[in-house]
């Protein structure tokens, strides 16, 4: 008996973009069929997103051709393709933070009564209970603004997969989630295979291509490289097959991972912050970074990783204690104290707290460095693009210009934006929050060479990352925390998965064990 192929659901027919007549996208086909998890892998930069923008409306092909469900479609906007059943979930989410948790679940298509007001009361009620499979247990009447990344990222996809769709369009949906959130949305997925919507899938964590997609298909440089059977392809020659490399060279050199530790050894800190505490989010928490030095921030979401970071940089107030460095104390609550004494920090949502979309490469780089490259209340021009030139260069910032807007960039390339405007400061300490969120294996690994040299340099580095393989190949030391609170640091060879997992795990033991007595 023959096996029964499932309907296309969604197809690109050799689609062709350009952008002021460079070529993002050139004669790329996709199918995605009925009931199928659909990979969609490549670097940043190898025309992705733009592809997900043609089938969705946000931009019309120039050459080429959309089908859904078998016929030709030309959506005018994304509302149009939403309204034909293709629901996007990006990468940066794009919710309404100032309203409610119910209102963004609903934006649109809220619930009202028989006066044709907004039933407040029925839109919190089925809020609730839509985002209990997903495990999200929060009052839903409270601003989107006030939860975590992670919870904001289940709200959204959430929101995406509730409507009656045929289609959904999942852009790195677990950049922000913990382990135990994408088991969650895996589960959801599974469930919604199950109805037989077709999932489209971009992501650059391969493991969860192999766990999760039937089909891969792998993008570089705007064009269409392999489609095929997840399961005839091997994670080397995935990899290989993205960064058209030989698959030797990649299996000799690799692709990920931090060097050598750079042993900083008993050096007087560079930066020390002692009894860091702010009323239910942090609670004494100490530590030191040493030149060259890099210290990992571990711990589950929620644990204070990213606050601290922002407590240290002097965007968290704090109820007490302080932060020093080279000995010296600086001014708390003040993030120009903190650059002036030679701190910089790369956020960790490069969307809200980072890039300025609407402004140039150029003037996104060198923003930080205005005040030192003006002289009289002049800029100079010569000395800014010589800047920008150079950490174009040495990040290899893939752009048509300094002159493009950095919205126009993916999202690898941002964040290289950001690190370069980070580095024109000439930082002594540099904490990065989530620096390879989002972002492929070559960029990653650039990435982290480029912190690997700075650290060699003798800058010392505060690193924060959900991906607790990062921290621990990355780390000389790693301070483990969890509820705001610092449970520990380990060294060298003690530095594992296994040994960050058990700290936390214990503790956690010992909470619920003393919650019973009490």
């Amino acid at each position: 008996m023959e096996t029964q192929v499932a309907a296309v659901a969604l197809a690109a027919r050799q689609v062709s973009k350009r952008f002021l007549g460079v070529v993002a996208l050139n004669q790329v086909s996709l199918e995605l069929r009925a009931g199928e998890v659909h990979a969609l892998i490549g670097e940043n930069g190898a025309g992705k997103s733009t592809l997900i923008k043609v089938l969705t409306g946000v931009y019309r092909a120039d050459d080429g051709l959309v089908e859904h469900l078998g016929e030709p479609v030309s959506f005018a906007q994304p509302r149009d393709a939403q309204a034909a059943g293709i629901s996007t979930i990006y990468q940066e989410i794009n919710l309404v933070p100032q309203v409610s948790v119910a209102r963004n679940l609903f934006l649109g298509r809220e619930p009202t009564n028989a006066f044709g007001l907004i039933d407040l009361g029925k839109m919190n009620r089925e809020a609730t209970e839509i985002l209990k499979p997903f495990g999200v247990n929060v009052d839903v009447r409270r601003p989107l603004r006030e939860l975590g990344l992670g919870i904001q990222q289940m709200v959204a996809i959430a929101r995406a997969v509730q409507i009656d769709a045929r289609v959904v369009i999942m852009d790195e949906p677990t950049s922000s989630l913990e382990p135990r959130e994408v088991d969650r949305l895996f589960a959801v997925i599974e469930l919604l295979r199950g109805k037989g919507v077709g999932i489209l899938y971009v992501s650059h964590k391969l493991d969860e291509v192999f766990r999760m997609c039937d089909t891969v298909t792998v993008l570089r440089d705007g064009k269409l490289v392999h489609t095929g059977p997840v399961a005839e392809m091997t994670r080397l020659r995935l990899v290989a097959t993205m960064l058209g490399r030989d698959m030797t060279e990649v299996s000799q050199h690799g692709v990920t991972g931090f060097s050598e530790s750079h042993h900083a050894g008993d050096a007087e800190p560079t930066l020390s912050a002692r009894g860091l505490t702010r009323k239910h989010v942090l609670s004494d928490i100490s530590l030191d970074v040493r030149p060259g030095e890099v210290v990992g921030l571990a711990g589950l979401l929620g644990s204070g990783r990213s606050e601290t970071a922002k407590a240290i940089f002097g965007a968290q107030p704090i109820d007490a204690g302080g932060v020093a460095m080279l000995g010296k104390s600086i001014k708390t609550g003040s993030a120009a104290a903190a650059i002036e004494s030679g701190i910089a920090l790369l956020p960790e949502d490069r969307k809200a707290e980072g890039i300025i979309p609407g402004l140039s490469i150029r003037d996104n780089i060198a923003l930080a460095a205005l005040p030192a490259l003006s002289r009289g209340g002049f800029v100079s021009d010569r000395k800014r693009d010589e800047i920008v030139d150079t950490f174009m260069k040495r990040l290899r910032i893939k752009a048509h210009s300094p002159d493009q807007l950095v919205r126009e960039l993916s999202g690898g390339n941002q964040q290289k934006v950001l690190l370069a405007r980070m580095l024109c400061l000439n930082p002594k300490i540099l904490i990065l929050d989530e620096p390879t969120r989002g972002i492929d294996v070559g960029a990653k690994a650039e990435v982290q060479g480029l912190v690997d040299e700075l650290a060699k340099k003798g800058l010392g580095v505060l690193l924060i990352s959900s991906e607790l393989e990062e921290v621990v190949e990355g780390s000389d030391r790693v301070v483990v925390l969890r509820d705001g609170a610092v449970l520990g640091t380990i060294r060298g060879d003690e530095i594992t998965e296994d040994r960050i997992m058990s700290m936390i795990a214990d503790a956690a033991r010992v909470t619920e064990e003393n919650t019973v007595d009490e």
